[in-house]
């Protein structure tokens, strides 16, 4: 096709979508474009065929992308056409049954609440019974909603920790599924849907219908019940003196209702960061892995003289811990998710052999999160799995009991949420560190007796973040064709690839080397973000042992990142 044809068909693309768009702010700001495109400005031009060269993929994740007009984008489109092809997925899976239930849930993120009730819309006029829970909640109480609601599904409008301008559409299913997330084939079969969906062309045609439910305040209720059983306060937390921050999401009301009910003390929250912002104004990234993301939380622990800080992310779905430490920069330091997975896993592992939870329990982690955890496993008697990344994998575990992945996502009560799940991972970890407090030990104190019991783990983590996705493809091409024989002076003994196929695995996108002092790295693309992530664990004979390792592998790991890329 001819330049020219080419930009006749984009602009016939975007008029096409200007046509079938219900917002006026996405209108308007695809009409300036469409007029300067039309004038033939070159910027313009490119930035329609970034917004319509494609549209966002729907995947085991949902979808998640930036706000704005155009089928790359988030906005009232396509959660239109993803919701009418949702709807279209589970009348198929239900022919002749009752109407499946679907509940939908929403965060403070921009535009979350009009994507939720647009969602409730389309699925009632699809026939489905459309609950919507009560107002903006965490993550996890639409996930424990699925299942106390006995729904065929559920939708949570949320993009977690992403960057401000970003939202999202994540995805449940009930019944056998048991409110886990989606994975394969179901992934593909919802998409087919979609875009015959967006092949039709005019979401407006789209029957809708305002017959939907408000979910009761009992659901709420019910989860903070069953999230403040996960560890009442013990003796010794009174007096303790904590900071928490929800990131300028929607983990606090939950929260603290759940504090109250389980009996622990009321923490001096980061009052700039504690009501729901979609602009999250005090962060730039609101994730509390990011650097600088924690320091409004130091800052106040510094103030309070406060013993343990904890923070959730924007949706709450995702824990952070940090303890005071004379060391390092400002006085505290964050715990690794790995850090926090694995003493989480000591704890359940220590309740599964208190409460007898019989011959199939099991741990599970991803396989990027610390072999730690199979040590613990192996300790207690219990079965170990690892899983692919993501909770959609890990809460399909056999037997499992409690399972985590290092990027602060925790699953400590399966029996209440088949997800990640930062605020009962947060009472569990009060539940420790009150635990302790009462024996005159601290969260450190847990850290060093952890590692005396099981082992010296460390790990680490390096991100490459990308703005040409080709790039990401480029480096893993380049390891799959050329591994390297060494590893600074380890040597590199086998490797795997699991999208040529690895036994207990699906395929995927993932590479992992093994090295001859024990050592581990992982590959693979972020499944959210535009970042390739590598994955470094090592094991030592001390904790200054494990440590000088992990930073002489990050170095030649990031050696030869920058190399390939």
């Amino acid at each position: 096709m001819s330049e020219a044809g080419t930009a006749d068909a984009l602009l016939q693309r975007a008029e096409a979508w200007l046509a079938q768009d219900p917002d006026p702010e996405t209108r308007a700001e695809l009409e300036a474009i469409l007029a300067q495109a039309q004038e033939g400005d070159a910027a313009s031009l490119a930035d329609l065929a970034d917004r319509f060269d494609g549209r966002l993929a729907f995947g085991t994740a949902g979808l998640r992308g930036e706000l704005g007009a155009g089928s790359n984008r988030m906005n009232r489109v396509l959660i239109a056409q993803a919701a009418a092809g949702f709807a279209a997925y589970l009348l198929e899976k239900a022919p002749g049954a009752d109407a499946p239930t679907v509940v939908v849930g929403y965060d403070g993120r921009r535009n979350s609440d009009v994507f939720a009730h647009d969602s409730a819309e389309l699925f009632a006029g699809a026939g489905l019974r459309a609950i919507v829970l009560p107002r903006l909640l965490p993550t996890p109480v639409l996930a424990f909603a699925v299942r106390h609601l006995g729904a065929a599904a559920g939708v949570m409008v949320t993009a977690s920790h992403n960057p401000p301008n970003d939202n999202g559409y994540k995805v449940y299913l009930g019944g056998e599924d048991d409110g886990s997330q989606i994975v394969s084939p179901a992934d593909a079969e919802i998409a087919a849907h979609i875009q015959r969906i967006a092949d039709a062309g005019d979401v407006a045609v789209l029957p809708r219908s305002l017959g939907y439910e408000t979910a009761q305040e009992s659901v709420v209720d019910a989860y903070i019940a069953a999230t403040a059983a996960v560890a009442p306060a013990p003796a010794g937390a009174e007096g303790l003196r904590w900071v928490y921050t929800a990131m300028h999401g929607v983990g606090w009301e939950t929260t603290a209702r759940i504090l109250e009910a389980a009996g622990y003390p009321a923490p001096t929250p980061v009052a700039a960061q504690i009501d729901p912002d979609g602009t999250f104004p005090t962060v730039s990234f609101p994730n509390p892995e990011e650097p600088g993301a924690m320091d409004l939380a130091y800052e106040t622990a510094r103030e309070t003289d406060a013993e343990l800080v904890i923070a959730n992310d924007p949706d709450a779905d995702r824990l952070a811990v940090a303890l005071p430490d004379a060391d390092a920069e400002g006085g505290w330091r964050r715990l690794s998710g790995n850090q926090v997975g694995l003493l989480l896993g000591w704890r359940a592992a220590r309740l599964a052999g208190s409460q007898d939870a019989g011959s199939e329990a099991s741990l599970a982690c991803s396989l990027v999160s610390s072999p730690g955890l199979e040590a613990v496993a192996q300790h207690y008697g219990l079965g170990f799995h690892t899983t692919l990344t993501g909770f959609k994998w890990i809460s399909r575990a056999p037997g499992m009991i409690y399972g985590f992945e290092e990027a602060l996502g925790y699953l400590v009560n399966p029996e209440t949420v088949r997800d990640k799940d930062g605020i009962s991972a947060a009472v569990a970890m009060l539940g420790m560190v009150t635990e302790a407090r009462g024996r005159g030990e601290s969260l450190g104190d847990l850290l060093r007796d952890f590692s005396e019991t099981f082992g010296y783990f460390d790990s680490d983590q390096i991100s490459v973040r990308v703005e040409d996705l080709a790039v990401i493809g480029k480096i893993m091409t380049a390891l799959r064709e050329r591994m390297p024989e060494r590893l600074g002076d380890i040597e590199v003994t086998h490797s795997d690839d699991l999208l040529a196929g690895v036994e207990g695995f699906p395929r995927g996108d993932v590479l992992r080397l093994w090295l001859a002092d024990g050592s581990r790295v992982i590959v693979r693309p972020s499944g959210t973000e535009p970042k390739l992530k590598a994955y470094l664990d090592v094991s030592g004979d001390s904790a200054a042992d494990a440590h000088e390792r992990v930073v002489a592998l990050a170095a030649s790991v990031r050696s030869l990142l920058e190399e390939l890329g």
